[in-house]
């Protein structure tokens, strides 16, 4: 019999500089600070297991994107990952960075501007199936691009609001997870219940089809702005988790990620498909904490290296 999930962590709505987010956050307690991102469609709840997993090593931040669970539109409807990308960096400012980066899908296109443009609010980044451009066909990429289409994005999501909820609920668990069998019935309530309220939301279908549009932008954008480009100037100490079983992006990036991120460790989990952080928290936890504390290790080292060449000169 499958145990009763914990609740999701408490929130509350921040203003940040005329920009509002809806923030869920662990107890105070650790030094240390981590930031959350999520994915398309996705909300701060989806991170509720893995931040219980990390709360004894880090104060969790889990933001809900402009738009998105309990997040207004933002100011002006700009959902691009750069505006995306700006939200974060005020919130890593607001809790007082840098922190641990954490994000996935979407959320992790978005933490990988940030670090990349703003390395010095970032110790370490880790990315769970990250929608970097990928222009193979596949499946799960193709149905993001026609949903983004001009007019028929719109349609689509009309459309889908005729379906009952637990309907759409079941097909989004079917495409995220590698065994949707997995999910806990509390958490598809869970997951129900948010569904009817945002579809009460004048704002809602037009912050997806938005956010989808700009993710897809992002697979053809040129120049510096790239985001394997931006990729290739992290600084960072990068975790790259991927699932075997993941339908939206191809586990087979990671070889791109190893080759670009200079700091890079990879992980394929062979049960998980595209939230890994949901069906196995317990696991990506184990990988994000030896992260963390290499990178610990290595900052004592080079603070150490310094002391020791400020005592010689």
């Amino acid at each position: 019999m499958l145990e009763d999930p914990i609740p999701h962590w408490p929130g509350e709505p921040l203003d940040l500089g005329g920009l509002s987010l809806y923030v869920r956050s662990t107890p105070a307690g650790p030094a240390e600070k981590a930031v959350f991102v999520h994915g398309l469609a996705g909300s701060a709840t989806n991170w509720t297991d893995l931040m219980a997993e990390l709360s004894g090593q880090v104060r969790g931040y889990a933001l809900d994107l402009p738009g998105a669970g309990y997040s207004p539109a933002p100011p002006g409807g700009d959902y691009s990952i750069a505006a995306h990308a700006t939200a974060v960096t005020r919130l890593i400012e607001h809790a007082g960075g840098p922190v641990h980066l954490l994000g996935n899908s979407l959320g992790g296109a978005v933490a990988v501007r940030v670090a990349a443009i703003r390395p010095d609010l970032v110790r370490t980044l880790t990315l769970v199936s990250p929608a970097l451009p990928d222009l193979l066909p596949r499946y799960g990429p193709a149905r993001v691009a026609v949903s983004a289409a001009p007019r028929f994005g719109e349609w689509a999501v009309s459309r889908l609001r005729t379906l009952a909820p637990e309907r759409r609920i079941a097909a989004t668990m079917a495409m995220c997870y590698a065994d949707s069998g997995r999910v806990h019935p509390i958490r598809l309530e869970d997951a129900v219940a948010e569904l009817r309220r945002r579809d009460d939301l004048p704002y809602a279908g037009p912050a997806l089809v938005s956010s989808a549009r700009a993710l897809v932008n992002e697979y053809f954008r040129r120049g510096e702005d790239n985001l394997w480009r931006l990729a290739a100037r992290v600084t960072a100490p990068t975790l790259v988790v991927h699932g075997r079983h993941d339908r939206l992006v191809d586990p087979r990036m990671a070889l791109r990620a190893g080759r670009t991120f200079p700091d890079v460790r990879l992980v394929l989990l062979p049960h998980a498909g595209h939230v890994a952080q949901m069906e196995c928290p317990s696991l990506v936890a184990r990988h994000v904490r030896v992260l963390m504390q290499d990178a610990a290790r290595r900052d004592a080292g080079n603070a150490e290296n310094a002391e020791n060449a400020a005592s010689v000169g």
